[in-house]
């Protein structure tokens, strides 16, 4: 657990530091960063020169399918994938089987990656119990079981008294609610975006505003009263200028989008391609440029993946019937590089989002490097060009619309509490 990383490009927003200097680890711990540093007893030395070094990566939004569907993916699996794709910290959504409602499923999860994960793992419970909208989770409870937020992401919460009610519990107690944004009775039956590309290939389409009516209502319920909230997978314009407009006002909303959704339009859809269906569904071209600019002004906090990985025999099928979800733990750094490579964001800009924010966010002691924190870290490699592919994956699914893609930048190593979990040098 001590470690010596050298000449390494050091970018840690938190301290705004941006500079090539060593980084020295003693006992799981950052010791010292700065030139020609002498290696602590017995260290492993790592040569991070031409690389990027970094506070960890944060995913604040996978779906690890443990407990009850270990067959898509489970916390080992998870965790490596996780590792393989620079990220120590992430946080996992409650829809399992049985779903984190209570203290006992919480306690497993957290006592499970500890003892065998690649990367921490922070549960998020659910809003409300069984993710069914109808009666609040015991939110105090889980909190105290080391849920570090509460979501019933996958389905909203309908009733908008209820949800006042969660806002203003979760206000007390101290957590924060994650809103999965969607209006239901728009979506109907649609399984894509709603416009050109649905209607020429006959499928139902889910029009933008069934997610923009849906964070318009969370952001207003935030504002009267008074809560924090975050809103998950941001996809649409319109969702980004109700965000941007409610900060202004100094509404305490913070939000997330996905590689995916700054990357891929609803063109990908076309050839029925199943590895392109998600929740919310991919948007248009302005929808994409409004998820950059969002990105560029502040307006979007965090990248998050919203890793959800399926079986082949629930991928492989009609295009209607198919499940929602991608698997993003391995492909969100180098897609993330890429808003770098193209101007929208600085080096420094982007590890603000995927790391220091959601750590700030959901409130744990990561997402830096000052000395005394913590040693988990990224070592980047900006240039590295790999292809996606099933084989070249962690984990046990391959449900991803850029297998085949040719890509740039990778961890080159992935340092858990000053062990090294990942090396891809």
């Amino acid at each position: 657990m001590n470690l010596l990383i050298k000449g390494g490009r050091v970018i840690d927003p938190s301290q705004g530091l941006d500079e090539v200097a060593d980084v020295a680890v003693e006992n799981g711990l950052v010791r010292e960063i700065g030139r020609g540093l002498k290696a602590p007893a017995g260290a492993e030395v790592i040569d991070a020169s031409g690389h990027y070094v970094v506070p960890g990566l944060v995913d604040m939004h996978v779906h690890l399918r443990d407990p009850g569907l270990e067959y898509k993916e489970d916390i080992v699996s998870g965790t490596r994938a996780a590792a393989a794709g620079g990220f120590t910290s992430v946080c996992c959504m409650p829809n399992t089987k049985p779903v984190i409602d209570n203290k006992a499923i919480a306690g497993y999860i957290i006592n499970k990656a500890r003892a065998e994960g690649f990367a921490n793992v922070f549960p998020v419970g659910s809003i409300t119990y069984g993710l069914a909208g109808e009666r609040m989770a015991e939110m105090g409870e889980l909190k105290e079981a080391g849920c570090v937020a509460v979501s019933d992401d996958g389905r909203p919460v309908v009733n908008s008294e209820l949800m006042r009610r969660i806002l203003e519990y979760a206000r007390g107690i101290g957590i924060l609610v994650i809103s999965h944004a969607e209006d239901l009775a728009l979506v109907g039956e649609g399984v894509m975006n709603e416009g050109f590309t649905s209607t020429e290939l006959g499928l139902k389409g889910i029009p933008r505003v069934a997610e923009d009516i849906a964070t318009s209502r969370d952001v207003m319920l935030a504002e009267y009263t008074g809560s924090r909230l975050h809103i998950a997978h941001v996809s649409t314009k319109g969702s980004v200028a109700i965000i941007r407009e409610a900060k202004s006002r100094g509404v305490q909303v913070t939000c997330e989008t996905a590689p995916h959704y700054f990357t891929l339009t609803d063109d990908a859809v076309r050839g029925y391609d199943t590895n392109a269906k998600m929740n919310p569904p991919l948007r248009e071209a302005e929808d994409v440029a409004a998820i950059k600019e969002g990105l560029k002004d502040g307006t979007i906090d965090c990248i998050a993946t919203d890793h959800a990985p399926h079986h082949l025999d629930e991928k492989d099928v009609e295009f209607t019937v198919a499940l929602n979800g991608i698997i993003g733990l391995e492909t969100s750094l180098p897609l993330s590089l890429k808003l770098v490579a193209d101007g929208v964001l600085t080096i420094n800009q982007l590890v603000e989002k995927m790391s220091a924010n959601p750590s700030k966010i959901i409130g744990i002691d990561r997402g830096t490097l000052k000395p005394g924190a913590v040693a988990d870290i990224t070592v980047i490699d900006p240039a590295r060009e790999w292809r996606v592919t099933e084989e070249a994956l962690a984990g046990k699914s391959g449900n991803s619309p850029f297998l085949g893609w040719n890509v740039t930048g990778a961890s080159a190593c992935t340092i858990l509490g000053g062990r090294v979990m990942f090396s891809g040098r």
